[in-house]
């Protein structure tokens, strides 16, 4: 089937009690048995929810996976993916620019079980390679990367790692599955902040991970059962509403940020824009060919603090907001906001300045949001 079929369908069957054509919201905390022993494949809701199974079907046929498993955050899909591949001992490697929460997680917490992170540039192939030791489990890379919006060769990523004995996690929230298919490029391992563009509305807060393996499909089944966190039904069904309009809004999000990084681009209080659709941002090649898309979100910077509080003080319609990949446009400050927890030093190497503003574009329409821009420059 086609992505947009398989947006709508995947996953999905009319209810058979019912015939309802949306997946009903089963908020259920357990299963009656008809005897000891005999029931119908339902137990306890933590192990099995019908609205959940729904949303990990169709993840998995839109990722092209075997299998996908959801969460309660982002952030929980995550750890459940280090918990997967890393044990005591061994390394991982992560995009040296990266969302703030995994650098906190990694760094702050899964370190001190005895893993070693070690931050590069990913889109430099051979310092990645130089990077990869005997003991390198995990490869974790975003591409782009939130806030610089650096572009990965996923490929080439993978011909790396398979060489030894890691695995590749690519954080796909940014493009979601209908702009770009990371296992398609051989990655093993899919991770999404379904908060984002695939729930779409900020009404939600959930993860999901997807795994070219069955091998490591049937470990993270078990290990989203025994750790318990998991995504609720009312929560799932809120996803899987957003995903059947994914691609529509997609494209939406696409032409306005096309359009607002071409006017930021020009704009002389403009010191740079960081956005893979503009011919001058050097990973604007390989984005075309590993992407149906440029996305939504574009980074630029003001030049100083002063200049991207003033213009942050003056945006009306564009939201003053932590997140990404609503409808409505929100805009941020990645040093105080985003990425506050990463350390001031490793901030600036990362160009992650005290005049770079975040926006995730939405899909109003294109006039008013430029006439909020215009007015917020003054």
């Amino acid at each position: 089937m086609g992505f947009r079929t398989d947006a709508i369908h995947a996953g999905q069957e009319p209810d058979p009690s019912t015939g309802a054509i949306v997946t009903p919201i089963f908020q259920t905390s357990t299963y009656v048995q008809e005897s000891l022993g005999k029931h119908k494949g339902y137990e306890y809701a933590r192990t099995q929810n019908p609205t959940r199974f729904a949303l990990e079907k169709n993840m998995a046929a839109l990722e092209r996976g075997v299998a996908g498993y959801a969460f309660a955050s982002g952030m929980a899909a995550t750890t459940a993916i280090t918990q997967l591949l890393l044990k005591q001992g061994d390394h991982a490697i992560c995009s040296e620019n990266v969302y703030g929460g995994t650098f906190r997680l990694f760094d702050k917490i899964i370190r001190h079980y005895g893993i070693e992170f070690t931050y590069v540039n990913t889109p430099d192939l051979p310092t990645l390679e130089k990077a990869m030791r005997p003991n390198t489990k995990m490869v974790f890379i975003e591409t782009p990367t939130n806030p610089m919006m650096a572009v990965t060769d996923i490929r080439g990523v993978v011909e790396i790692a398979h060489r030894g004995s890691a695995r590749v996690v690519v954080d796909n929230t940014f493009m979601t599955p209908y702009l770009q298919r990371p296992i398609e490029f051989g990655a093993d391992i899919v991770v999404h902040s379904t908060t984002k563009y695939l729930n779409g509305h900020s009404d939600s807060v959930g993860g999901v991970v997807i795994l070219a393996r069955n091998d490591d499909a049937e470990q993270l089944k078990f290990i989203q059962n025994a750790a318990g966190a998991i995504l609720s039904p009312f929560d799932s069904w809120l996803i899987l509403r957003g995903i059947k309009t994914l691609p529509l809004r997609m494209d939406a999000h696409n032409a306005n940020a096309m359009k607002i990084a071409t006017y930021l681009a020009a704009h002389p209080k403009v010191k740079h824009v960081f956005y893979p659709g503009l011919p001058t941002h050097p990973g604007h090649a390989l984005a075309k060919q590993q992407m149906s898309g440029f996305g939504g979100i574009i980074a630029f910077d003001l030049g100083s603090l002063d200049a991207a509080k003033r213009f942050l003080d003056r945006v009306k319609l564009c939201s003053l907001a932590e997140s990404l990949g609503a409808v409505e446009t929100l805009i941020s400050h990645p040093a105080t906001m985003t990425h506050a927890s990463v350390p001031a030093d490793h901030r600036a190497k990362l160009g992650i300045t005290d005049g770079l503003v975040r926006i995730s574009v939405g899909i109003e329409d294109i006039d008013d949001l430029l006439s909020d821009l215009d007015s917020a420059f003054g």
